[in-house]
């Protein structure tokens, strides 16, 4: 029997005819969906990885573009985070949109995007995140507050009237799946979960896993 209070999931259900062949596609139809729904950060996902003595660990990004290549991120490759893709390069990463009832799960390798895409993006991006990006020692224990404010005020006297650019450690990276898991909430907790995964060749299969 289902506990009292405790939330029984149905709106929508997962039928293996209602997926796209290709896994992409499928993203971007959730993606906008989710979108079209007035979530606040349909772009959040949280993004796993593991130091090279096995501890694993977790945080909240947002997910700046995706295609066939990839879904691709940016953050200080100095940080916790940043440290440990480059000793294990293997990650996930977990859309939940809640509003939908649904939950995206894709696991794959992590490579750094050029140079030149990292410029391109970082240029784009709001001149307070840009000082923000060079006062912010991201993951490293600072004395206090008032130091970061100070930087950061310190900085934007540094750039004024100038062009501010990107720091050589903040860099793009683009998770290539392996597999790409979509999951539907249904009642009972008997949920939808159909999980595309690569074969050889580039060939993408669709299974269903057991709720």
């Amino acid at each position: 029997m289902e506990k009292s209070g405790e939330k029984q999931y149905g709106a929508f259900q997962l039928l293996e005819g209602d997926l796209d062949a290709d896994p992409f596609t499928q993203f971007g139809r959730w993606y906008d969906a989710a979108t079209g729904a007035g979530l606040v950060h349909p772009d959040a996902f949280t993004l796993a990885t593991v130091s090279a003595d096995g501890r694993p660990s977790s945080r909240m990004l947002l997910l700046k573009g995706f295609d066939e290549n990839g879904f691709v991120f940016f953050t200080n490759s100095e940080s916790r985070k940043g440290e440990e893709l480059s000793g294990n390069a293997n990650a996930a990463i977990c859309f939940w949109w809640d509003k939908l009832e649904r939950s995206v799960r894709i696991e794959g390798k992590v490579h750094c995007v050029s140079e030149g895409e990292a410029d391109i993006y970082f240029a784009t991006r709001p001149r307070g995140s840009q000082l923000g990006a060079w006062a912010s020692q991201q993951s490293r224990v600072i004395e206090s507050r008032e130091y970061l404010d100070k930087l950061y005020h310190k900085l934007e006297l540094d750039y004024a009237d100038m062009d501010i650019p990107r720091p050589g450690y903040w860099n793009g990276y683009r998770l290539v799946p392996e597999s790409i898991e979509f999951w539907q909430g249904r009642p009972n907790r008997l949920h939808d979960r159909l999980r595309y995964r690569k074969q050889r060749g580039g060939r993408w299969i669709i299974e269903r896993l057991a709720p």
